[in-house]
């Protein structure tokens, strides 16, 4: 029985990393149809929403399913604690993807201002995070997030400076507002997944440690 429950746990753990991926292909996909104003690949990602949704409730009722059945308890039970909050995240990142995708639908009729600021830079390290959250959870290797919480600042720091410098965009000249408005947006979907990326951090060093973390 107990060989049957840490097999099931291993098939949970890859599921779940796949579906993490999932979101996490949203994002980055989301991201380059902007810079590259593609509607097509932003349909794309918006289309992806469903396959997403439905990892989500396969995922949780395995979980569910796992505890029902064995009462796991101590490392076990943090295990699917966990995942659980990975779960969640995944798709959070993966709607904010889709968010992000419809507003390239909206926008990518016209030239970009300024290169999108530091969007581009912005996404990059954000989806390093994401990847390395996901890693330290699928491979148990903490030292993966150990700098978590002075990414997440830079982050913060960047938000601020895209919502500064799109202000200033804005006062320029009003034909820049809509635009302007929509990249401010986006940056902070971008800190939102970051934020995200950090919730995964802390659950994983709660699942390896039994300590409770927080990053910020």
């Amino acid at each position: 029985m107990a060989e049957k429950f840490h097999t099931d746990l291993k098939i949970l753990k890859k599921d779940t990393v796949a579906m993490a991926l999932h979101g996490r292909a949203m994002l980055r996909d989301s991201v380059d149809a902007l810079i590259r104003q593609d509607k097509e690949l932003a349909e794309l990602v918006v289309a992806r929403k469903d396959k997403i949704h439905e990892m989500e409730v396969k995922l949780e009722d395995q979980c569910y399913h796992l505890i029902a059945l064995n009462q796991p308890m101590a490392k076990d039970m943090r295990v699917i604690a966990c995942t659980l909050k990975v779960i969640t995240a995944s798709l959070r990142i993966g709607r904010y993807g889709k968010v992000i995708a419809n507003i390239v639908k909206e926008i990518s009729d016209k030239q970009h201002i300024a290169n999108l600021m530091s969007i581009p830079h912005m996404a990059d390290l954000v989806i390093d995070m994401v990847d390395d959250a996901v890693s330290a959870y699928e491979s148990d290797n903490l030292h993966l997030i150990d700098d978590f919480s002075s990414r997440d600042d830079t982050i913060d720091a960047l938000r601020h400076s895209i919502f500064r410098e799109g202000i200033t965009y804005m006062m320029e000249d009003p034909k820049n507002i809509s635009r302007c408005t929509h990249y401010i947006m986006v940056a902070r979907y971008l800190e939102r997944c970051a934020d995200h990326a950090c919730k995964i951090a802390e659950n994983v060093q709660y699942m390896e440690t039994g300590e409770r973390v927080e990053i910020h």
